[in-house]
């Protein structure tokens, strides 16, 4: 199978070649009077006009494209814009290079005069032969036209119901029977006929036969028009209906005449009719042919007004929505106006990418005249625009539309305001409200277009619109339309550089007065965008009453994100301005917002902790011991219950451990083997394993383990001795199901029997708590059970001799019952340190046991046969055995994480994250004030304070005879930043991601001052 070749990526690729052509487009469509959109839409794609016509002239140009089939299709493949719907693709491709590149290629490929726009682009892209159109030639179907084609279509409302034998409608209708056919019969009344009376006979059917079809051409010519009558005789043949025929009965063959039987009609031949044009029936071809009779004796030809003539009425539409909306709100009918703002609101929302100030000439200046009718409905003026160049002042309701008004917030101040109920308002100031409230919208929405956003920012009057409507009354009905203006203000202050004494900048801060929380976070978007996309000039936002920012400071402390973030914002732009941090010193209380800011350095923090292992815990184990625990009593049964290996196999599972430390000579190991069951098996007649076998079996079951032969003695000089490297004796035996006995630690009366080496204790093993209860209540304090098997609760005198214990050290005096409650604390709590502590030596391959070491050191042991250093058990501190390993824990160390809210770089994704929202933005404000505040006039004027208190403190101790100590100079920064360095430091240490910023803060505090005491 061949490999399916790699669609086609359409982008637009904004080459200096393709910016060069595409400005040549605009200048010839400007010259030529047509709309010129540079960037096409095709669903998703936008078309590159500089591929598409450099890709059809390749082909041939756009009439070899239209001539053949389907070849728009190849094109749209060719330039990977092919979507779901082919045709309509096609299409679409066909229209765009018709608008925008038909008369570019005729002009510059053919180097010919293009077609006027009437015939080109004000018509639709249907048909190709461009070359050869011109207003003679070029015809445009008419609505008639089409109508009266005879092609199936839908019927039209306007089509005649009436037929006529001239419509060519009655011939699509139903058709109709044809009038039967009658033929001559004789009469058969009588045998015998006279001839008269057989002329009679034979001439009234011939008549009959003469009028019918002398009727039967009439009626067929009003039914079927111009359907031939003798094809309807030959296709609908009827038999007769009534006349000398009816009820008639054959005759026989012999009163037959061949003639009439075989007798044919004569085909009716139909006259062809030609319709003639007159003035009745045709005036609008009469009416066309004197209009370019009259043209024609004009001078200088209008090409406009030849199309006009030659196009039937009816054909064009007139101006689209858009040049509708335009003229219909510049019209100053209301009713108009009413219709185009209402559309214009709609347009600028649904196609606000593409509906552009640029490509509409008079649509700003209409939209922003509108707007300012609104000082008419709150105060006695009426507000204009005046474009003349030799402005100067002028009236009050005059405003300059070249350089913006620069006094307009006197003008304001100054205008006399109307008497406006803000819940009551007459129909004609709701109506004209409503109308200024979609012009604003209409801007607004259309500004969010950065093109068309730079576009009016360009346009002085807007500065002066946006300051009457943020200047109105504080009514209800104006507060949808103060919320617009702010948003323009944010759209538009990127492209505009406004200095202190602005008239919009003063009325933006006005705002921050509001009590509106939606007023306040736009008004200090907008300020904080000023001049944000002017590549020299910089945002200085002086002229910020101190009032202002002590309510900055304040918002800083509300649970409101968003406005916390848009104060940072402003605050990380004025503190970058030395001026403005004097004022801001000698205004505020600076210490608390360094307070603040470094409290807003862990905002939305999670802290979080991990503990890094330093050195891993490790388990030592105290020497090898040569003695095997005696196997208890029931472990023995269970075990003479098997037969060889696998008897041995469990014993070495039971008794024994891996530890690639120790070892344990083979002797010792058979001889335990022996004590444990020579005996019993003599008694019970039944064979032992021998000792080769059994010593080979340890591998099979430790496979760790293994048999060598070492010599005591130095160099290699003493005695042989036969060991098993790899495993030694565990400290508590195991059962066959891997749990853990333990020892009865009960002191012994002296001269009772004992485990040799501990004649102090009772030595016994136990596997459960209950049965060392029954081996303490029955063998140490001599109780018997009665007949039911249970024991009387009786005062006794005991004391615990149970190993360590301090309750009962000397015989007490209680009941029975109480004292082996006692005892029962001891034996639960053996049991659960020597329980199941080791994997389970009988699992399948592939089980494991976990269990927590004493000390808080875990590992997970897996498999039958782990390393002791891998296994996790509890050692067991007794007197008898003695603790088999020693744990030694992990050394760890615990680290506390901040983490803030953080970001990737769109640029780079696969960067690490990096800090960002109001941790970031306090971090920065902090770095500027750190930076700037040494360079304002504060800090110089403490340091001449300084230097005073110097030298008045010289004069006063003349040769030095103070008191030692040496004054400090204290300078704003380290008056700011002294009180919260253990914090800074804190943050530094645990949130990874400010740790760059807060070190460029302490790199500036340390530059600033070398003695500075950061850990003080």
């Amino acid at each position: 199978m061949a490999p399916t070749k790699p669609a086609v990526e359409h982008s637009v690729d904004r080459t200096p070649e393709y910016e060069k052509f595409i400005e040549e487009l605009r200048v010839f469509h400007e010259k030529r009077g047509t709309n010129f959109d540079p960037e096409p839409k095709m669903g998703t794609f936008t078309v590159d006009l500089l591929k598409l016509f450099n890709y059809i002239v390749e082909h041939g140009g756009y009439d070899k494209v239209s001539d053949e089939k389907l070849m728009w299709r190849k094109m749209c493949e060719g330039l990977g814009l092919m979507r779901h719907n082919a045709p309509a693709d096609a299409y679409t491709l066909k229209q765009i290079f018709y608008k925008n590149l038909a008369a570019y290629e005729i002009k510059t490929v053919h180097n010919k005069e293009p077609p006027p726009p009437e015939i080109l682009e004000f018509t639709t892209a249907k048909g190709g032969s461009l070359l050869t159109r011109t207003l003679e030639t070029f015809q445009a179907r008419t609505k008639a036209d089409r109508e009266g084609s005879t092609e199936d279509g839908t019927p039209s409302r306007e089509r005649r119901v009436e037929e006529t034998p001239a419509s060519g409608r009655a011939s699509r209708g139903l058709r109709e029977a044809p009038a039967p056919r009658v033929l001559f019969h004789p009469d058969t009344n009588s045998s015998r006929q006279t001839r008269h009376a057989s002329g009679q006979q034979s001439g009234a059917p011939g008549s009959a036969t003469h009028s019918q079809s002398q009727s039967q051409p009439h009626h067929n010519s009003q039914s079927h028009g111009n359907t031939p009558i003798a094809m309807h005789h030959q296709n609908h043949p009827h038999p007769s209906r009534g006349g000398p025929s009816h009820g008639y009965n054959p005759p026989g063959p012999d009163m037959s005449n061949p003639l009439v039987r075989d007798y044919l009609p004569p085909p009716l031949q139909q006259v062809a009719l030609r319709i003639v044009d007159t003035p009745a029936s045709n005036p609008d071809l009469f009416a066309r042919q004197r209009r370019l009779l009259r043209q024609s004796a004009t001078p200088v030809p209008n090409p406009g007004a030849l199309v006009r003539a030659s196009i039937p009425p009816g054909t064009l539409d007139g101006p689209n929505i858009y040049e509708r909306c335009l003229l219909s709100l510049r019209s100053g009918i209301q009713a108009e106006q009413a219709f185009g703002l209402n559309h214009l609101v709609k347009i600028s929302y649904e196609r606000g990418d593409k509906y552009k100030f640029s490509q509409f000439s008079g649509l700003a200046e209409g939209l922003t005249e509108f707007a300012l009718g609104v000082g008419s409905l709150f105060y006695e003026v009426d507000w204009t625009i005046s474009n003349d160049p030799d402005f100067d002042d002028g009236e009050i309701n005059e405003l300059d539309g070249i350089n913006g008004t620069a006094d307009i917030l006197e003008r304001i101040a100054r205008l006399k305001p109307k008497n406006v109920q803000d819940n009551f308002q007459p129909p004609e100031f709701t109506d004209q409200l409503t109308l200024v409230t979609e012009a604003v919208l209409t801007i607004r929405n259309m500004v969010m277009l950065p093109d068309n956003a730079f576009f009016i920012a360009d346009y002085p009057p807007v500065k002066d619109l946006l300051c009457i409507l943020l200047h109105l009354p504080a009514l209800d009905v104006v507060v949808e339309l103060k919320h617009s203006a702010l948003d323009i203000a944010e759209q538009i202050t990127p492209f505009l550089i406004l200095d202190s004494e602005d008239a919009l900048y003063q009325t933006l801060l006005s705002q921050l007065k509001s009590s509106d929380r939606g007023i306040i976070l736009t008004a200090l978007r907008a300020i904080g965008r000023i001049a944000m996309n002017h590549p020299t000039e910089t945002n200085t936002l002086g002229g910020v009453p101190p009032s202002t920012l002590q309510c900055l400071m304040d918002w800083l402390l509300l649970n409101d994100d968003e406005l916390v973030d848009a104060c940072l914002d402003f605050l990380y732009q004025y503190t970058a301005v030395v001026p403005n941090l004097d004022v801001m010193l000698e205004g505020t209380n600076v210490e608390h917002l360094v307070v603040h800011l470094v409290r807003l350095l862990s905002h939305g923090a999670k802290r979080s902790q991990r503990e890094i292992v330093v050195s891993e815990a490790l388990l030592a184990y105290e020497p090898a011991s040569e003695q095997v625990i005696p196997i208890p009593r029931d472990l023995q049964e269970r075990l003479l219950a098997m037969e060889e290996p696998e008897r041995c196999y469990a014993w070495l599972q039971c008794f024994f451990e891996e530890d690639p430390d120790s070892q344990i000579t083979q002797i010792a190991i058979w001889q335990a083997y022996n004590a444990s069951f020579l005996d019993s098996l003599k008694r019970m007649h039944r064979p032992m394993i021998n000792a080769p076998e059994f010593i080979r079996h340890i591998s099979h079951v430790h496979i760790h383990s293994g048999a060598q032969v070492i010599r005591d003695g130095p160099n290699g000089e003493g005695q042989q001795k036969f060991i098993m490297r790899g495993i030694r004796p565990r400290a508590f035996p195991i059962n066959i199901d891997g749990r853990g006995y333990f020892e009865c630690q009960w002191r012994r009366a002296p001269g009772q029997p004992g485990r040799p080496g501990q004649p102090d204790q009772c030595g016994i093993w136990n596997l459960t708590a209950e049965t060392m209860w029954q081996h303490i209540i029955g063998e140490h304090l001599l109780e018997t059970p009665n007949s039911e098997g249970k024991y009387q609760n009786r005062e006794v005198t005991l004391a615990c001799l149970w190993d360590n214990c301090t309750k009962y050290p000397t015989p007490t005096t209680l009941q029975l019952a109480q004292f082996m409650s006692h005892i029962k604390t001891h034996v639960r709590l053996e049991e659960e340190r020597h329980r199941a502590a080791v994997p389970n030596p009988f699992a399948p391959d592939g089980a494991s046991t976990t269990a927590t070491a004493a000390g808080g050191a875990s590992s997970t042991a897996t498999g039958a046969n782990a390393s002791p250093s891998k296994q996790r058990t509890t050692s067991s501190a007794s007197a008898s055995g003695g603790a088999a390993r020693v744990v030694r824990p992990a050394k760890t160390i615990t680290l506390t994480y901040e983490e803030t809210v953080s970001a990737r770089d769109e640029r780079n994704p696969n960067a690490p994250p990096q800090a960002a929202g109001i941790p970031l933005s306090a971090a920065l404000i902090l770095r500027n004030i750190a930076r700037n505040v040494v360079k304002t006039a504060a800090e110089e004027r403490a340091g001449k304070r300084f230097a005073e208190r110097q030298q008045q403190k010289q004069q006063q101790h003349g040769d030095g005879n103070g008191d030692g100590g040496e004054e400090v100079e204290e300078g704003w920064n380290e008056r700011l930043f002294r009180p919260v360095m253990p914090r800074l430091w804190e943050v530094f240490t645990e949130n990874r991601l400010l740790a760059p910023y807060v070190t460029s803060l302490f790199q500036l505090l340390e530059k600033e001052r070398d003695g500075f005491a950061f850990g003080g």
